[in-house]
């Protein structure tokens, strides 16, 4: 167990133990509101329709990165103008400004961490939450959190 030195012990107290260990973090995210980043580890599910739907639009975000880590089966991702299949094992970052979206190209589940901002994580929430999935509603969301539907 790592040993906090006495005048930073009382900073770590104001969190309880819960909010910063997730286990199994399967379905669940990591990080607290006042984070730079949120960690979620979720499942894509196989499917069966082609072209395969992407789990998200293609979108831009402005001011935040984002990235993702396949732990199981395989996620293709258009980054820009290029595609790219990442199987387990491999890493893909979409830097702010980099159009992206990403999809399930299998019959097979895929499972994988996301890495990405509270305003990113927010945008996820607000687009949940939302039971309008007209064009201007979801361009709407998109616009207040520093990205674009495209």
């Amino acid at each position: 167990m790592a040993h906090i030195p006495a005048d930073n012990a009382n900073s770590f107290s104001q969190y309880p133990l819960a909010q910063m260990v997730k286990a199994p973090l399967a379905g669940q995210l990591i990080g607290l509101q006042e984070s730079h980043f949120v960690i979620a580890e979720w499942t894509a599910s196989g499917v069966s329709e082609k072209p395969p739907l992407p789990i998200a639009p293609f979108h831009v975000h402005y001011d935040d990165d984002e990235a993702w880590y396949i732990l199981e089966g395989t996620l293709a991702f258009r980054l820009g103008d290029q595609e790219v299949q990442a199987p387990a094992g491999v890493a893909v970052f979409a830097p702010r400004g980099v159009p992206h979206t990403y999809w399930n190209p299998n019959s097979a589940p895929a499972r994988y961490l996301i890495v990405m901002t509270q305003n990113i994580r927010s945008l996820i929430d607000e687009l949940h939450a939302s039971s309008e999935r007209d064009p201007a509603t979801l361009k709407a969301i998109f616009q207040r959190h520093a990205s674009a539907l495209l």
